[in-house]
């Protein structure tokens, strides 16, 4: 760059200005967590899945070319997919009085939209991935917006016992979820290195459970299992990979379930499958994926084959219907799914937002989507 002496000078200023900002946004603006040190970093380094200075997949992620991302730019500003729901959504409003005595089955689950499912294991309430803000972001004026409101509000939820976090991106980890029921005493499940974020928003030590993958926590008659997946990580701009990411496998006296967290699909479903399988439910990823994507997001058919190889009983698909995150149209990824269900004869659970699905009776869903 050969550039005159006043515009030089113009430029570095310009390139520190936005270097300044950037560093005062992390320093001032809580919600983008905060950064492995310490003891923690001695941790994080020790685990098998760290190599060099970063987290990474085993065999490693395909990596993202330059054709990729004119691909994935190209699509995400063409297309007549209907990436929003032209319509409301429906969703339906748990009765207060529904969390007052176990659930008699042992096994209930609530979708809370995108991955966030509020769980009754064995009289243990578990909330997987919970984002009820309304945007998945740092700023309250940009970012990706909620197709529909939270189906219970933030100050209603009941008492939660665990929550489990499977990576630290923001439509998996809010905040102001995370703030609220630390105020509870909930003690929080998250992979390696997402306790520096649970840290800087004032979340107590003894609150937060930090496992790498394949070790496991109790919480009451339930273990808590962190298991593979193969993804990514970051929050805060320059920090690619600084955390891990996992699945998680629920084990309690009566009944198992597994959440996927964001994935792509490779043998660590079979590997589970066989060391916790058979699960009676699991929630599994089946929307935000793309051509380019599939090694680290899976689509639909993948997703079913998962549930397959977990050796599943019902599968209820989580991960779609919420944010727009990808150039397929909204509903594709459940369309997918069904047809991918009805060829592997996989019983699958499609809810409405809201609506209590009880493992005790047979209910399934409706095909709700069609209608908008």
């Amino acid at each position: 760059m050969n550039l005159p002496g006043h515009k030089l000078r113009w430029f570095v200023g310009a390139i520190l200005a936005i270097i300044i900002l950037a560093v005062a946004a992390l320093w001032f603006i809580p919600d983008f967590g905060g950064s492995v040190k310490g003891n923690r970093l001695l941790r994080v380094k020790a685990s098998p899945s760290y190599s060099t200075d970063a987290f990474t997949n085993h065999p490693p992620q395909k990596p993202f070319s330059v054709a990729d991302m004119w691909d994935w730019v190209e699509k995400s500003f063409s297309g007549d997919e209907v990436r929003v729901p032209p319509a409301p959504l429906p969703v339906l409003t748990p009765s207060a009085t529904l969390f007052h005595n176990p659930v008699a089955s042992g096994l209930r689950a609530i979708w809370l939209g995108h991955a966030s499912v509020l769980l009754e294991i064995d009289g243990v309430r578990i909330l997987t991935d919970p984002v009820l803000s309304r945007r998945a972001s740092p700023f309250s004026f940009m970012g990706p917006l909620r197709y529909h409101p939270a189906p219970i509000a933030l100050h209603n939820l009941p008492k939660i016992h665990a929550v489990v976090i499977s990576h630290d991106h923001y439509d998996h980890l809010d905040m102001a979820v995370i703030k609220h029921l630390a105020r509870q005493g909930t003690r929080f499940f998250v992979p390696l290195g997402i306790g520096a974020h649970l840290e800087r928003w004032g979340v107590s030590e003894k609150q937060t459970v930090e496992l790498d993958w394949w070790q496991s926590a109790k919480v009451g008659p339930v273990v808590i299992y962190c298991t593979p997946s193969r993804h990514y990580s970051g929050r805060r701009g320059f920090d690619y990979n600084a955390t891990l990411w996992s699945s998680w496998s629920l084990v309690g006296p009566r009944h198992k379930v597994f959440y996927s967290g964001d994935t792509g699909y490779a043998d660590h479903f079979s590997r589970i499958g066989k060391k916790f399988g058979p699960f009676d439910l699991t929630l599994i990823k089946v929307g935000s994926y793309g051509d380019a994507w599939l090694d680290i997001h899976m689509d639909p058919e993948h997703a079913v084959q998962a549930h397959i190889d977990l050796k599943g009983q019902r599968m209820l698909p989580v991960h779609w219907a919420t944010f727009n995150l990808a150039y397929h149209s909204w509903k594709e990824p459940i369309e997918r799914t069904v047809v991918a269900a009805r060829k592997n004869n996989v019983i699958l659970l499609t809810p409405r937002l809201g609506e209590v699905v009880d493992t005790k009776n047979t209910l399934t869903g409706s095909f709700w989507w069609e209608e908008h």
